[in-house]
């Protein structure tokens, strides 16, 4: 296909922190490419260099279409849609929206924290809350007004709690001082080292210490943690017990400020930790959000996050409900929890 001959459409971009998808997706929203790069992280590289790695991914998509993409020729798309994990502020937003609209992939721009991907995957418009717990925890509420719900979600920092990468550093935290004596036992510690080959939570952070084992597996023991609630470890159990407060709390305080409690509004909920559909964890949480906000309608995202980016920027061109209905077709869409 010659660049001419596309159809107007969307280039959509997920960035997350260990993965980014990209899909090109005609106005009436059939999938036309796709491309699957590494993790999307500006607050370490800077956003210029974090784009500039989404180019050769960019590239790839006019190459599966037949498109010349050339400096000097004109946009690949219509329009770029792109839902980016670490775009915390608003300030980050404009920041990387002006580097990514300096591409000239197309004429038009929009960029947003990933969550706001997240809630449109869920939702079928502008009205609902998203919760995503994946690597971090991040929360973000929409009305039909425009008006928003949502948290700079910087760590620690800014008092988030939890995600997977925070739940391996607790159960890590609790292993360890299990092992040596300043904690209470749990299960954590030999089931660490069993996961890794080695003795103990301590042989394992020496491992990682020393370069043996990589940092980046460490979110497996967020694995470890459920299967040792599984077994009946308290200390994993109090640890999945305030991963469900700290998720239900956010959707909480997202529906209070909006003033939607009183009407029944989706809450979606998606990352990789509950997108696992663990059921001591969504039991609790939906115990949770039935008891502080009965009328809230939790779903769990199974599409790729992509999905919401797409569909937000098929809602930029005005699209018509056949475009919607053709692009959900082509992922798995939001499934409501089992009560």
């Amino acid at each position: 296909m010659s660049r001419t001959a596309l159809r107007p459409g969307v280039l959509a971009v997920d960035a997350g922190n260990s993965k980014t998808d990209l899909a090109l997706v005609g106005a009436d929203g059939s999938v036309l490419a796709t491309a699957r790069g590494g993790g999307f992280q500006p607050q370490v590289t800077g956003p210029a260099a974090a784009v500039a790695a989404l180019a050769p991914l960019v590239a790839d998509l006019a190459r599966q279409v037949g498109a010349d993409l050339r400096p000097d020729g004109p946009p690949l798309t219509d329009h770029v849609s792109a839902c980016l994990a670490n775009a915390d502020l608003p300030i980050e937003e404009q920041q990387l929206h002006d580097v990514i609209a300096g591409h000239g992939w197309a004429p038009s721009t929009y960029v947003a924290n990933d969550t706001f991907g997240l809630l449109r995957a869920g939702t079928d418009g502008p009205l609902g809350v998203a919760v995503v717990c994946g690597a971090g925890i991040n929360c973000v509420g929409l009305r039909p007004d425009g008006q928003t719900a949502r948290w700079p979600a910087l760590g620690r920092l800014t008092g988030d709690w939890g995600g997977g990468g925070g739940l391996a550093d607790e159960s890590m935290w609790h292993a360890a001082r299990a092992e040596d004596g300043r904690g209470a036992p749990t299960l954590l510690s030999p089931m660490i080292g069993a996961h890794f080959g080695l003795a103990g939570a301590n042989a394992v952070a020496e491992a990682i210490h020393l370069g043996r084992i990589d940092r980046t597996r460490l979110h497996e023991v967020t694995r470890v943690l459920f299967a040792a609630a599984e077994a009946g470890d308290a200390i994993a159990l109090g640890l999945i017990d305030r991963q469900a407060d700290e998720v239900a709390r956010l959707a909480v305080i997202a529906l209070t400020r909006l003033d939607l409690l009183e009407q029944p509004v989706p809450v979606v909920l998606g990352g990789g930790v509950l997108a696992s559909r663990q059921p001591l964890l969504l039991d609790n949480l939906t115990a949770r959000l039935a008891a502080d906000a009965p009328l809230a309608e939790p779903r769990v995202v199974v599409a790729p996050p992509v999905l919401g980016a797409a569909l937000l920027g098929l809602d930029h061109l005005g699209a018509a409900p056949e475009a919607h209905r053709r692009l959900r077709e082509a992922y798995p869409t939001a499934r409501p929890i089992a009560a």
